[in-house]
């Protein structure tokens, strides 16, 4: 049965039952969720089948990445229909066409480095592209505290950040995002917030909701009228406002108890969850309205 959530022109419709799968086809725990220019959607979960993906109704049309992933964690799909796949156990991320051909791997599989020495990459978590594609950023996460900027053909450039709760500093960087202006959102996890910075990892502000705010993951609104970044916390997505990180509303997600790992939207404004404990779940964009112009500045 299909749930309603919000109010007024600010709704969204969620059905946990949106992905198809055939009863041979055994999924594991979702970690992420990516979706192509096409509006198809790349669950990367922690079974048998990595990477499965659906068309838009939710039909499975096929899987891979069999026997490559010991632990997935983070996906982007990049504005060229490829995919970047973040693996946390591995330590690696892999650069994949959308039918599962390795174009390249960052890091040594299976060999983290030191923990928290800064370098890539011990436990990474995610990865985001500027907007012209020239910058690859990766958080680097659980054994780490650091942003590491790439070209998109593997060479470090430069890294950002140390543990410590002070401007800049991380406690478990768990999902990164860029906005079409350049500016970078980092989910600091265990810091209970949300950080942005420069192309060059410059601190600009921070959105911080003491113990209401346990920042999973960031993804940005299609309608770049909006300027909304969308902060998944587990229990709830909060609608912010990308350029003031001031929060103007927040979507309950049903049955989540803080399941909801990390969050992407496609085209049409449809947010789809991976949910650590249930799977995936897809938001239905009804209807948006409500803060739009007065949250762009």
């Amino acid at each position: 049965m299909a749930v309603r959530l919000g109010g007024g022109d600010y709704t969204f419709e969620v059905n946990e039952n949106w992905a198809k799968i055939p009863d041979e086809i055994v999924l594991g725990d979702c970690a992420a969720v990516g979706v192509d220019s096409k509006d198809n959607v790349y669950a990367f979960n922690r079974g048998d089948h990595p990477v499965a993906v659906f068309d838009k109704d939710g039909n499975l049309l096929r899987t891979w990445g069999e026997g490559l992933f010991p632990r997935p964690h983070g996906v982007h799909v990049a504005p060229d229909d490829t995919i970047w796949l973040t693996d946390d156990a591995d330590h690696t991320v892999r650069h994949c066409t959308l039918d599962g051909r390795v174009l390249l791997t960052l890091g040594i599989p299976g060999k983290p480095s030191p923990y928290m020495s800064g370098e890539p990459f011990h436990r990474c978590t995610h990865t985001a592209l500027s907007p012209q594609g020239d910058f690859l950023y990766i958080s680097d996460g659980y054994g780490n505290a650091r942003i590491h900027k790439y070209t998109p053909g593997g060479k470090l450039l430069s890294s950002w950040g140390e543990p410590g709760t002070d401007p800049g500093q991380f406690n478990i960087p768990h999902n990164i995002c860029c906005d079409p202006d350049g500016w970078i959102y980092v989910a600091d996890r265990e810091n209970r917030r949300v950080q942005m910075f420069t192309n060059d990892g410059k601190f600009i502000k921070q959105l911080i909701q003491g113990d209401s705010l346990f920042a999973r993951s960031v993804a940005l609104s299609p309608d770049q009228d909006q300027q909304f970044l969308y902060v998944g916390d587990g229990d709830d997505i909060k609608i912010v406002d990308r350029k003031t990180l001031e929060v103007l509303g927040k979507i309950n997600l049903p049955g989540m108890k803080g399941g909801g790992h990390l969050i992407n939207t496609d085209a049409k404004g449809n947010i789809y969850v991976a949910n650590t404990g249930k799977g995936m779940q897809k938001l239905a964009f009804k209807g948006m309205a409500a803060p739009t112009k007065a949250a762009t500045r």
